[in-house]
This record gives structure tokens, sequence and C-alpha cells, in this order.
């Protein structure tokens, strides 16, 4: 079966930066573990990178969510702790300048995964819109989401979140 791990946008602004919440930090240990677990089986490693530039405050984005956050080539923008140490050389990372990637999409699209597997961050922006490009781009493959994994600042949008994406036809664990 081949597999990859997709760690989306754990960074330093969404864990303890601009748009850290309690209790992002708490995942750090465990999304590194599932790296060295996914690379002692042979698995793919992919990351994506919510990536903004100087200009955050003019863009749609910035304009409803006026709090500038992973800055290009700043400190918020790296991928944080443990898990930035786990990121090799040779992974997959994807800069997205918006909650979903189409280019995410389209490197999907010429891999033969059977299971695509998510953590990271924010469950019901980034975490949902990359989960639901995954399973527009690979329709057949398992599409499974680890809820221990991932988070969210409103506790009840996250549990929410789950409840949609296993209705997506997603397999949601550790719920």
């Amino acid at each position: 079966m081949k597999k990859l791990l997709l760690v989306v946008d754990y960074q330093t602004d969404f864990v303890n930066g601009a748009l850290g919440f309690p209790g992002a930090e708490k995942l750090d240990s465990l999304i590194a573990k599932k790296i060295a677990q996914y690379r002692s089986e042979r698995g793919d490693v992919a990351f994506t990178m919510d990536t903004h530039q100087t200009n955050y405050l003019n863009i749609q984005e910035g304009r409803k969510l006026p709090i500038p956050h992973c800055i290009q080539d700043t400190a918020g923008w790296t991928l944080y702790g443990e898990t930035g140490r786990a990121a090799a050389a040779g992974d997959v990372s994807i800069r997205k300048s918006s909650f979903p990637s189409l280019e995410l999409g389209n490197w999907l699209e010429e891999k033969e995964y059977d299971q695509i597997e998510l953590v990271g961050l924010v469950s019901y922006m980034c975490v949902l819109s990359n989960a639901i490009i995954a399973k527009a781009a690979l329709p057949e493959a398992e599409i499974l989401i680890d809820a221990a994994c991932t988070a969210g600042p409103d506790q009840t949008l996250h549990e929410k979140c789950l409840d949609l994406m296993e209705s997506l036809q997603m397999t949601v664990i550790n719920r």
C-alpha cells in the first residue's frame, strides 16, 4: 500500500505565534512520531506551508483576518518544533497562499497513493480544505484524518469539522 502523510501548516505562527492557540503545541511530539513512523514504513511525507507576503493586509484574506501571519522567511513561517526538525531535505513542501492548494491537487493527481493521512492545523480551515483537494485528486484513495494530530482554536467548530469529514467519506481516527 502506497501511503502519504500530509502535514498541514504546522507552522510556528499557528502554534504559539500570531494565530497560536492553547493546545496546538501538544500536537508537536505526536506529529513528529507519526513522521518517524511513516519514514520507517517507507511511506512518503509532505508538508503544506501557509505562505504570505508583506502585503498580506492588502489581500482578501488579510482584509477578513487582519492578523499578519506566516510571512515568508520569517520565524512564524517555519515549521514548529520537533515537527520542523523531523522534516527532511527530500520531502515535498507546498507553499500555499490560501486555505486549499491547487498545487497540492495537481501534484497528487500524478501519484498513486492508496492512503493519504492528514495532520496539522487548523482542522476546520486548512486541514478540511486540503482533505477535500486530496479526495478530488485521488477519489479512490482513503483519506484519513488523525483527530489526535489536528486541532483548531474553536473546539465546537473542530468537532463539527470532524463530523463533516466523516460525512464526506473520509476516515477520522483517534477521536
